[in-house]
């Protein structure tokens, strides 16, 4: 089972995103080819797990289930940027303006939880973020053109108020992914 727990937003945050993506789709699409994320498939992933056997699912679904203790916040859509910060871009994504300390608690939280299991922490730093867009292959000078449409494009100061988190298990298809969501894990401080 494919695992990873996430931040589901609002209606009002997913058009917003979309909006901005449709823009950015305009400006990207001839230079780099980038397969968009549906507007009903976005989230915002927190901690992903990633597959684990089924024989070790039910310790780790027990291990992120218990409340987080976090006090409900709000999320607002802030600029787009690309990964990685140079070179041929890879992922197209929006920032946010509020919740970025709550979303790093949350993810703290669930890796030393997931720790004792043997799931080890990333070795990249939690940058909170909703990816719009996965880019494989870029042709020469696209980093520029990338760099500069998500510097031109602006999403709606959109916000949703988030009080739990999500667990998904992931289902991966030459369609596309599907997510499931499993149960929500409340923040209750």
């Amino acid at each position: 089972m494919r695992l990873f727990v996430a931040v589901e937003l609002s209606e009002r945050v997913r058009e917003a995103a979309a909006n901005a993506a449709r823009e950015l789709q305009r400006r990207l699409e001839s230079s780099m080819h980038p397969k968009w994320v549906a507007a009903e498939n976005m989230h915002l992933t927190v901690r992903f797990i990633g597959h684990v056997p089924d024989e070790r699912v039910p310790p780790v679904l027990e291990a992120v289930r218990p409340p987080l203790a976090l006090a409900p916040f709000q999320l607002t859509l802030d600029r787009c940027g690309v990964f990685p910060p140079s070179g041929p871009p890879r992922v197209v994504w929006i920032g946010f303006s509020s919740g970025r300390s709550a979303l790093q608690t949350m993810h703290e939280e669930l890796t030393s939880r997931l720790l004792p299991l043997g799931f080890r922490a990333e070795t990249r730093p939690f940058t909170a973020h909703l990816t719009l867009a996965r880019i494989k292959d870029a042709r020469r000078g696209a980093g520029a053109i990338a760099r500069e449409a998500v510097r031109e494009v602006s999403p709606s100061a959109a916000g949703c108020l988030i009080s739990h988190a999500t667990v998904f298990e992931s289902h991966l298809s030459p369609q596309g992914s599907r997510y499931a969501p499993l149960f929500p894990i409340p923040l209750t401080a």
